[in-house]
């Protein structure tokens, strides 16, 4: 697009969006991110699929850093787009796996 490249971009602005969660949600903490990876994959045409695995060691879980992540750089690809086609639509945010923490979680999804 004009902006720039939109998956790359997308990807920069997921990562510091990890690191910005504890100044963009109430009561979560800071942490010591140790990785983050953001995956942009096509599905078909009208389809992406927007990954945020997050890793640190620790106590607490990570959910909401990937959440964060994964929700900014589609909300960049959407800004990003939106000249091209008002036509996009953001769904299914969800934590797919979770390791760490209180509990674990796997989604049926990767079962």
């Amino acid at each position: 697009t004009k902006k720039g490249p939109v998956f790359q971009t997308a990807i920069i602005a997921g990562i510091q969006a990890v690191k910005k969660t504890s100044d963009l949600i109430p009561m979560c903490h800071p942490l010591q991110i140790n990785g983050v990876d953001i995956d942009i994959n096509i599905i078909d045409k009208d389809h992406i699929e927007i990954l945020c695995s997050v890793e640190m060691e620790g106590k607490t879980g990570v959910e909401m850093e990937a959440l964060t992540g994964a929700s900014v750089a589609g909300l960049t690809i959407y800004d990003m787009c939106k000249s091209i086609s008002q036509k996009m639509v953001i769904k299914e945010v969800k934590l797919l796996e979770k390791t760490g923490g209180k509990s674990d979680f796997k989604s049926p999804r990767l079962e």
